[in-house]
């Protein structure tokens, strides 16, 4: 049983969050292992089961991130696999992981990349740089901003994948799918340029 049918919704993105809390809270109390204590072992673990299920859909479902990667694997898109396996591959050959630079952001990423360079060089020769500490911190905002916009257009695609579902038009859902993982790709190159950021900042 799928997440979405666990909680009896549509296989959609645009959820109404305090509901889905609402029935997750519902259904936690009748799922409490102490309504079980006194009944038979087989029971007991199968309600031991419903509860992990339970716990495991709403941490996904409740999240915006997470309730779409959960959406595209059901529809047969594996991120996490893809992820696995240009790591193992990485490791494998020897050469470090890659990732496909958003074309957009070629240009911001090498000179960012530059910076970071030039800054794990300071710190190795215990030298302070604040003009470069500075400029570090300026990419660092602007690359949060991008990542609020991704949830904005993120929420876009959301509207246009419910809209194919409810129309049954596999043409508008395989459109909003593909654009998902690229907007998702893109989220997951921004917040790795983010991350490197704040440990060069450290």
């Amino acid at each position: 049983m799928d997440f979405f049918t666990f909680f009896s919704l549509p296989r959609k993105l645009t959820l109404d969050v305090p509901a889905l809390e609402q029935s997750f809270y519902a259904l936690s109390r009748k799922l409490h292992p102490d309504r079980f204590a006194a009944k038979p072992a087989a029971e007991q673990e199968a309600a031991l089961a419903q509860s992990s299920l339970l716990n495991d859909a709403y941490r996904t479902l409740k999240d915006p991130i997470l309730r779409t990667q959960y959406l595209l694997t059901l529809e047969g898109v594996e991120l996490e696999e893809q992820s696995k396996a240009a790591t193992e591959a990485a490791r494998t050959s020897g050469v470090a992981k890659k990732q496909i630079v958003p074309p957009d952001l070629l240009e911001e990423a090498f000179e960012l990349n530059m910076q970071l360079e030039e800054m794990r060089m300071a710190k190795k020769m215990g030298e302070d740089d604040p003009q470069l500490r500075k400029d570090l911190l300026a990419a660092k905002q602007t690359f949060d901003g991008k990542m609020a916009e991704t949830q904005a257009n993120l929420e876009q695609l959301w509207t246009k994948w419910d809209t194919g579902t409810g129309t049954n038009d596999n043409a508008v859902k395989d459109a909003a799918k593909d654009a998902m993982v690229a907007l998702l790709n893109r989220r997951s190159y921004l917040r790795n340029l983010v991350r490197d950021v704040n440990e060069a900042l450290d």
